[in-house]
């Protein structure tokens, strides 16, 4: 009798090529294969029936948590209906045009129209194509270079790799390609000068990016894209006056503003969409993640009004745009989609990542902000970390050698919670599912505080 469970690991280990990973490790059998098997709510199991709660949602974006039948019936029945029809020349699906109709129906007022994708990454590849085409039917072509920010993440393909702003997905890998140019990451925690309050960082940030769009050619800046919050540069809120100061730079240079809400929209920070949060005006808007909650995949590029006018002009001169996916507007993934949105509205989930989002927070900061090693504890919404520090008053921080980030995470898992490490930098990581309860927050608060005390004393 074969044992199947020896089985997936051998297969897994011989056959499965692992993102993110140290692959030779992994091959080797020096980290281990976790299989998960099943997810309820806020937790998850494996196939060893070990139970985690997982408090960072997958990757940001099982919002609405594990196990919710409304999207797996409604994935089922249009599975059985139509499983498949392409969106091109003018084709949809009830599930298709519902779902376009709801997110403009919960976007800000003056987006227009939503192209469909697959990922946050193609979806941010359509963002460069369309910011490009907009130029050329302006008759600006050399309106095309993009500014991004360092820290900043928007995918890993070749451009939208080239757009995020961490050393791990540039190194070896022959990125960023030009036309990305990349300026200072808001990360008030990190910044230079310790006596500037956070809007004096803020203007110092504005400054810089103007002084980089005067150094390359105003006529040459086609748009500047960040997250709301910077989400796996280590979940950094924006310092006060931020958007605003920034966005005052992009209108008097004519550079459109791209607001990268694959992890933001939908509820993360308390409020539908990050934009709102930050009073952000932006021309495009990326999602992925919790549009479907990750029950299948996903994304979009919302288009303001003032640019679909001009895509319109596009197709008037020239026929049809020349971009599509196969997959655009996939009729299953649409219809869990619409699945999920009911759902966020049903369970008051928007609502909830704001209340308790801030109990969560608050006492995080309550049970670790006086460790010694604890920098700072920071968040917005239902999004939160702590980054850890050798010496917090000289702000000095660990070797990354010593992998204090890392260890840390671990030593939560084996209290059965899931954070977790984020590149670039020792610190743990919070985004838990949507539907977090105060009691289920109190479990990760009291488990992150014992992980820490484990590791760091």
């Amino acid at each position: 009798m074969l044992d199947r469970d020896n089985d997936l690991t051998a297969w897994d280990r011989d056959h499965f090529f692992h993102p993110s990973t140290h692959m030779g490790a992994h091959a080797r059998g020096d980290t281990p294969t976790r299989v998960m098997a099943g997810g309820e709510g806020v937790f998850i199991t494996d196939r060893d029936g070990k139970r985690s709660l997982d408090a960072f949602a997958g990757l940001y974006c099982v919002n609405v948590g594990y196990g919710r039948t409304e999207i797996a019936e409604a994935i089922s029945k249009q599975a059985h209906e139509l499983a498949y029809y392409h969106a091109y020349v003018g084709h949809g699906t009830e599930a298709s045009i519902t779902l376009a109709q709801m997110i403009i129906e919960r976007a800000p007022a003056h987006m227009s129209r939503v192209y469909f994708g697959l990922s946050g990454s193609d979806a941010n590849e359509t963002n460069i194509k369309l910011i490009w085409y907009y130029n050329n039917i302006l008759g600006r072509p050399e309106k095309k270079k993009i500014i991004s920010r360092w820290r900043g993440y928007h995918g890993s393909g070749v451009m939208t790799g080239s757009l995020t702003g961490l050393a791990l997905f540039h190194a070896h890998f022959d990125l960023p390609r030009a036309p990305i140019l990349h300026t200072e990451a808001p990360y008030y925690f990190r910044r230079e000068d310790r006596n500037q309050t956070e809007e004096q960082f803020s203007a110092h940030c504005a400054a810089k990016l103007e002084e980089m769009i005067l150094a390359e050619g105003p006529d040459t800046i086609a748009a500047f894209i960040g997250e709301p919050i910077l989400g796996t540069g280590g979940i950094v809120p924006p310092p006060a006056g931020y958007w605003a100061a920034i966005q005052a730079v992009l209108t008097k240079y004519d550079i459109l503003l791209v607001a990268d809400e694959v992890v933001t929209g939908f509820g993360r920070l308390g409020t539908m969409f990050g934009s709102d949060h930050y009073g952000m005006t932006p021309d495009l808007i990326t999602i992925a993640k919790g549009l479907t909650s990750a029950y299948a995949p996903l994304s979009g590029s919302i288009v303001s009004d003032r640019m679909w006018q001009v895509l319109v002009q596009g197709s008037d001169e020239f026929g049809p745009i020349g971009h599509g996916w196969t997959y655009s507007a996939h009729p299953i993934c649409a219809a869990a989609g619409v699945a999920n949105l009911k759902l966020i509205d049903e369970l008051g989930l928007v609502d909830n990542a704001r209340v308790t989002g801030a109990m969560f927070r608050a006492g995080l900061a309550d049970a670790l902000a006086g460790h010694k090693n604890v920098g700072e504890v920071r968040g917005d919404g239902l999004m939160a970390a702590v980054e850890f520090v050798e010496d917090k008053d000289d702000r000095r921080f660990f070797d990354p050698a010593r992998k204090i980030g890392p260890a840390v995470s671990a030593a939560l898992l084996d209290r059965g919670v899931i954070g977790r490490a984020m590149p670039q930098g020792d610190i743990l990581g919070f985004a838990p599912p949507l539907c977090l309860t105060e009691a289920e927050a109190e479990t990760v608060i009291a488990a992150a505080a014992s992980a820490v005390k484990a590791v760091l004393g």
